[in-house]
């Protein structure tokens, strides 16, 4: 929680939509994130839930299955300048554009949209509000009271493996830091915050000139701002995992200055071949080379392919290797439209993440191992994991690639005996689906060999549970 006044005050026990606001858990310049729970009243949850009774109501389309607790984040557009307006709406449209589109095991899911209408509030009357998954903390949290957590890095190696997921996805982040990895019940992270996200075209994107400058790499310090916002490559986020891998396993920023004017001060001087870039003698083996490839000074020299760059963060890490992602269709490109006034508006916007003030740790980070899955408990229930993908209701079918699939396989294999599965490679193909059909007939299912919610939850389960 930050210590600003909420930026959009709801009160607890307002409706919207399914949901009854709860306790406040972040705040920004922009916007609020409040838990919320699914009101009694409300119809169960489906693909579409959208409008509700109460203080106020909700229109908005579902993106599936929601549960019962959830995250609201409220961006406000009823009392703000007519340029801040457009600000905030680029900002909501950039989130929910990469949420409706992109569903991975590394990215805090969505699950539906609303609008407030309700003119009694006007500062809440059309709000736009993202209905999130809900996470139990913040890596940023985490660091407040461990600045080289044991866990850390376990987490880094799921970090890089959702900037890969971004990436190949043909997305960059644009505003990779700690308060933006979110950690679950199981300990596992999950990127979140997408709201200076933006699509390629080609070799570039356009994003908001806004960042934090920590994070930001040289050339983006001070960059050309045109009608569409600022060109930024993906090796962007590699220099923003850098110097977040860095401060993970050191506790200290890789350049020096004792603000974050004078550390950007050092990256341009650094940039321009005048300040070296001196790495912390205490980072863990393996992890040198890594840091000085993704804190080049320039784009070209660093390390772009963030595919190579997670294997090399995974055997540093000592973390199972992810399964490789399915080869993607060519997409058509979107010319996103930015107003070049974005500039002035988000100067002072601060990043928000959708957890609660807890005090105690989260779950631990280690990984568990494919051959020995282990026990964890979240808002789902109590099940087994194999591989931090912690889905209940993902569905994945013939033909999908990623680590659900290689943890559906490594339940099959390792909890179940089912040894018909085939490889445990991360590749969902004729053999795993029969796999997955002969488990469905033995627990009672609809054998269609397709992994939804009720197989996950069947597969979750072991006499051990």
């Amino acid at each position: 929680m930050t210590g600003r006044p909420y930026a959009v005050p709801v009160p607890k026990g307002y409706r919207i939509g399914s949901w009854e606001v709860r306790e406040p858990l972040a705040s920004g310049a922009f916007a609020t994130v409040y838990e919320a729970v699914r009101h009694p009243s409300a119809a169960p949850p489906d693909r579409g839930t959208g409008t509700g009774t109460g203080t106020g109501t909700g229109t908005g389309t579902g993106t599936g299955e929601s549960p019962h607790r959830v995250a609201l984040k409220f961006l406000p557009t009823g009392t703000r300048t007519p340029r801040q307006l457009h600000h905030l709406r680029d900002l909501a449209e950039r989130e929910v554009q990469l949420l409706r589109r992109l569903r991975s095991p590394r990215l805090i899911r969505m699950y539906d949209t609303l609008t407030v209408d309700d003119p009694d509030h006007p500062e809440l009357d059309g709000a736009t509000v993202l209905v999130l998954e809900r996470a139990e903390g913040s890596l940023d949290a985490v660091l407040d009271r461990a600045p080289t957590p044991e866990s850390g890095p376990a987490l880094l190696a799921q970090i890089c493996e959702g900037l890969h997921q971004l990436h190949h996805a043909g997305w960059v982040h644009g505003d990779l830091k700690p308060a933006n990895v979110l950690l679950m019940a199981d300990g596992s992270a999950r990127l979140a915050d997408f709201n200076m996200a933006a699509e390629m075209e080609g070799t570039h994107a356009y994003a908001p000139a806004f960042a934090t400058p920590d994070y930001t790499p040289p050339e983006l310090l001070w960059p050309e701002v045109d009608e569409r916002g600022t060109r930024i490559r993906p090796s962007a986020d590699v220099w923003a995992f850098g110097v977040l891998a860095h401060v993970v396993l050191t506790g200290e920023f890789p350049l020096p200055g004792g603000t974050a004017e004078a550390r950007s001060d050092a990256a341009m001087r650094y940039a321009r071949g005048r300040e070296e870039l001196r790495l912390s003698p205490g980072l863990p083996d393996g992890w040198r080379d890594i840091l000085r490839d993704c804190l080049a000074p320039t784009h070209a020299e660093r390390a772009f392919d963030t595919g190579a760059l997670l294997r090399r963060v995974e055997a540093a890490a000592g973390a199972a290797r992810s399964a490789r992602l399915p080869r993607l269709r060519p997409r058509r490109w979107r010319r996103p439209v930015v107003a070049a006034a974005i500039a002035a508006a988000v100067v002072g916007a601060a990043s928000l993440a959708y957890t609660t003030p807890w005090d105690s740790a989260p779950a631990a980070a280690a990984p568990p191992t494919c051959e020995k899955p282990v026990v964890y408990e979240d808002a789902n229930g109590r099940g087994h994991m194999a591989g931090h993908s912690g889905t209940w209701d993902f569905t994945i079918k013939r033909g999908d690639g990623g680590s659900q699939v290689r943890e559906l396989q490594c339940l099959l294999r390792h909890l179940h005996g089912i040894t018909e599965v085939g490889e445990v490679d991360g590749d969902f193909g004729p053999m795993t689906q029969g796999a997955v059909i002969t488990f469905q007939k033995r627990a009672g299912l609809d054998a269609d060999g397709i992994v939804g919610p009720a197989t996950w939850r069947a597969l979750r389960q072991a006499e051990t549970s």
